[in-house]
């Protein structure tokens, strides 16, 4: 049993809705629909799920980037929700983003140094220039480049290293908590593992606490220590990373794993999944989201949504067949 002490993030029955018309007819779009999670402290809790399924719309309404529609996101026991911009804004020290693109995230019209330490110009965290330059050089360091990239401009950079200068900007006002939005899914895989591992490290030497989000099955599997499923804006399976791999026990998860390419035909994931798109997000549904897709359903599932629930020791689904 987890103790409100070990949680730094409690994430409550949160909504965002976005409204999209089309030939005239105003559809409501459930982005986040009531996900309930909680990351505990020094963690890192895995996001997967396919393109659309409401990962980065989690994280920006985390991040406050977008306002939510419901719900509450509690930070060490602070409803940042309630919160007004400018008391979210100091907030944000302590929540801080990687974003998917190194280079869309950079000015290039700034150097590295400048962007980096540009949160905490915003803040005031810095009492002098040479304060400055010591913790911009250390968060460098930090991600492996060095001082005295403080120089260069992002176009100046591989892509590798343009996704080292996002992380060293998120690290630097020692945050507690780092969300890392398919940091690594722009980049070749070599360098992919390089950032992995990094992003460990400091894990570990800073004492971070990591929600990573992508769509790559076998990335999430090298870093989290647990995994959360989500389908169509809902968490559909939450359980430790060895277990989901292991042993997936939702239909979903499972289409999921059984695509991830093995050379070892013994070790691919096998059970009742139907290969398909997924479903328009305008058409509004009954019943599980999932059972279009599904050959295990049976008729409940036209009609009752099902509900996370344990259905083992720290495992949840959201299925009525398992």
């Amino acid at each position: 049993m987890t103790s409100d002490s070990d949680l730094i993030l409690d994430i409550r029955d949160l909504k965002k809705v976005f409204k999209v018309r089309r030939k005239g007819v105003t559809h409501a779009i459930h982005a986040v629909n009531g996900i309930s999670l909680s990351v505990r402290r020094g963690e890192t809790l895995g996001i997967v799920g396919e393109s659309g399924c409401g990962k980065s719309s989690l994280a920006r309404v985390l991040l406050g980037l977008t306002q939510a529609d419901g719900g509450q996101v509690l930070l060490d026991g602070q409803d940042l929700l309630s919160k007004s911009r400018r008391k979210m804004a100091d907030t944000r020290l302590n929540l801080r983003m990687v974003f998917q693109d190194p280079y869309a995230s950079l000015n290039p019209r700034r150097s590295v140094g400048d962007s980096v330490a540009e949160t905490g110009d915003i803040h005031g965290i810095f009492q002098s220039r040479k304060e400055r330059a010591e913790r911009v050089g250390k968060a460098l360091d930090l991600v492996g480049l060095g001082a005295n990239f403080a120089a260069s401009y992002p176009h100046e950079l591989s892509g590798g290293q343009r996704q080292r200068v996002g992380i060293a900007r998120a690290i630097l006002p020692e945050p507690q908590l780092v969300i890392a939005d398919e940091p690594v899914s722009a980049l070749d895989v070599s360098i992919q593992a390089q950032v992995l591992n990094l992003l460990a490290e400091l894990k570990s030497r800073l004492g971070l606490t990591l929600m990573f989000i992508s769509h790559d099955l076998g990335v999430v599997a090298k870093i989290s220590d647990r995994v959360a499923v989500l389908y169509m804006g809902e968490v559909v399976e939450l359980a430790s990373a060895r277990a989901l791999f292991t042993n997936p026990q939702h239909p979903y998860t499972k289409l999921l794993l059984a695509a991830i390419p093995r050379p070892d035909p013994s070790k691919r994931i096998t059970g009742a999944v139907e290969v398909s798109e997924p479903p328009s997000r305008l058409r509004q549904m009954s019943g599980c989201p999932f059972r279009d897709r599904c050959s295990q359903a049976v008729a409940r599932c036209a009609s009752d949504a099902p509900v996370l629930r344990e259905i083992a020791p720290q495992r949840f689904a959201a299925c009525h067949v398992v």
